[in-house]
């Protein structure tokens, strides 16, 4: 089977080539032509694939790597690779080479977040206080487990995981593949547009309408995407410094509100949920659909491709590993410290609050904002709108503005990551070269069309509700991230020694059965809540067709799987052969 042929390769891969030895060229071997340096060349250039004749290796594709001559092909976004300094400090770490490898992790971090992430958080908060820190921090420990793994498939290929599955799966699968990624793409990419077009009105105490505010995210990020001409590093410290925006104006309501250490910590390491029914179960669920982003796994296997690491030396990747884990967990460490933050101020401040307690508060401050709380004694119910307002009754209109800032920060960042990520998933999945304005004109107008719809005839609280939705439909899509990058860095014939253990098969299998899980209980909540008979039976065909689809990929995983494990088998006995006919041999050679 095509699906299967790099398996072909696993029995002799080239010490010089690991990274590369067991890739299938895109067509068959018997039906390449022959290719002259300079043809091969050409090809680079185009598709950064260079085919060699009646072999299955292929140099590393990538926007950042060299060509074969050592003379730079022109990238879609970075034209430079960042060089990583000699230094014989084999054992311990140095902070110089530390340094080299940062960047990659915090440009990943900024999906850890985003608009949907803060709202998730805030929600979180308001609905269960600090019980559900635990579900948070778990989370993100998976999500970094999942980024180790998508940082390790393109230090060790060269290629990131849109170009394997390129290069691994049929036509049609790749093609549904993309579109899949390509809808969670576009869903973020709704979340950031709400975000900003909500902090833009904030910001201007309603001066900007919500649609306003929408149509202003379309000119401020052609502005910065056009960033990276600067240089590498300076949009990497770009993001650092959006990052910092938000760790400040989180903080500083964290400080204003000044929450409870005790139960913080408790709701963060005790994994349980006193009290807790169906709202806070679902909440649960949320948050993990919007920590793990199934467009950040591709995100990140492309970025860490900036750096000057040579594959063929396994002592470099296996340091270049080590570095981008490391810069990984500094960078997830802080965007979880910004999401607790969030989830804290809003679990001491707002937690088991009424309307009616938020709009007395509300109406003698004077806030033009009172109405948005009705007049009766249900819990109360925030989103990023009116997480901002109610801050700003309760603790004074700094904290509803640098809130607003700090959702800008946000929204900005993430717009510009995920632009990103639509790129390279783009040029691996079709081998297709956009310009960057044009990427971002068919991002941008697929997903301000409907938020922009929404802003002028909807009010506020339709806008912000999106957002759930949004975060129902990331996790729908993270098994089409999940299986992929679990499938390919558990292939001993691509990673060679860097594939994974059997710890990580097992719990990577474990991940996507919960998330699976997960997605059918969304399902059906959201479905049963609509109460359409139409909708019911096109939700479920299109349940069908989705567990169809992973199941499909699902299969394909464990057979490769068992492929592998059937090789080793043979492998093995062969061996037995082979030492029980040395040892029958030579007991004949002697007694005779």
């Amino acid at each position: 089977m095509k699906m299967f042929s790099f398996l072909r390769t696993a029995r002799d891969p080239s010490s010089e080539n690991i990274h590369i030895s067991s890739l299938p060229p895109s067509i068959p071997t018997d039906q390449e032509p022959q290719q002259t340096g300079e043809q091969a060349d050409d090809v680079a250039r185009e598709n950064a694939v260079i085919q060699t004749t009646h072999t299955h290796r292929v140099a590393a594709p990538s926007v950042f790597l060299q060509k074969q001559n050592n003379e730079p092909v022109s990238s879609t976004y970075f034209e430079e690779r960042v060089p990583v300094p000699e230094e014989n400090n084999e054992r311990g770490i140095s902070l110089r080479k530390l340094w080299a490898f940062t960047g990659p992790g915090f440009l990943m971090s900024i999906a850890y977040l985003d608009p949907g992430n803060i709202e998730s958080d805030l929600q979180s908060g308001a609905k269960a206080g600090f019980k559900l820190l635990w579900v948070l921090l778990g989370a993100t420990v998976i999500g970094l487990l999942l980024q180790r793994l998508a940082a390790r498939l393109g230090v060790v290929t060269g290629m990131h995981l849109a170009e394997v599955c390129n290069r691994q799966y049929h036509t049609v699968p790749r093609i549904i593949l993309w579109l899949m990624v390509e809808l969670a793409i576009i869903g973020s990419d709704m979340q950031e547009v709400i975000g900003c077009a909500i902090a833009f009105n904030l910001l201007s105490s309603g001066r900007i309408p919500l649609w306003g505010g929408v149509l202003i995210t379309i000119i401020d990020t052609f502005v910065f995407l056009f960033l990276d001409k600067y240089g590498l590093r300076k949009l990497e410290a770009f993001f650092g410094l959006l990052i910092t925006v938000m760790a400040i104006t989180f903080g500083y309501e964290y400080v204003t509100v000044s929450p409870d250490q005790g139960q913080l910590l408790m709701g963060m390491f005790v994994p349980y949920c006193k009290g807790c029914g169906p709202v806070q179960l679902i909440q649960a669920v949320g948050i993990v659909g919007a920590v793990i982003m199934p467009h950040n796994i591709y995100l990140h296997s492309a970025l860490v491709k900036s750096r000057e690491v040579d594959r063929s030396n396994k002592k470099e990747v296996k340091e270049a590993n080590k570095y981008f884990f490391i810069e990984s967990t500094i960078a997830l460490f802080v965007s979880f410290l910004i999401n607790v933050f969030v989830v804290a101020v809003f679990a001491e401040a707002f937690y088991q609050r009424t309307n009616i307690e938020v709009y007395n508060v509300c109406n003698q401050t004077g806030s033009p904002h009172s109405d948005l709380f009705p007049l009766n004694n249900e819990t109360l119910e925030v989103d990023i709108y009116k997480g901002g307002v109610v801050l700003g009754c309760f603790f004074g209109p700094a904290a509803l503005y640098i809130w607003a800032v700090g959702i800008l920060a946000a929204g900005q960042s993430s717009t510009m990551t995920g632009t990103y990520s639509g790129q390279f998933v783009m040029e691996g999945f079709l081998n297709l070269r956009w310009s960057r304005f044009a990427r971002v004109l068919l991002t941008r107008s697929l997903a301000i069309t409907p938020t922009l719809l929404v802003a002028i005839f909807q009010d506020v609280q339709h806008l912000t509700g999106m957002n759930d939705f949004l975060n129902v439909l990331q996790s729908m899509q993270l098994p089409f991230a999940l299986i992929p990058i679990l499938t390919f860095t558990s292939l001993p014939s691509l990673m060679n020694d860097f594939a994974n253990g059997l710890v990580f098969k097992i719990g990577g299998g474990l991940v996507i059965l919960i998330v699976c899980a997960i997605n059918i209980y969304f399902v059906v909540v959201y479905v049963t809540a609509l109460n359409s008979v139409w909708l019911y039976v096109l939700a479920a065909f299109l349940s069908i067709a989705y567990l169809t689809f992973v199941g499909y990929l699902v299969v394909i995983f464990k057979l490769l799987l068992l492929l592998l494990t059937l090789n080793v088998f043979l492998l093995c006995c062969h061996c037995c052969y082979l030492l029980y006919s040395f040892y029958y041999y030579s007991t004949c050679f002697f007694v005779n």
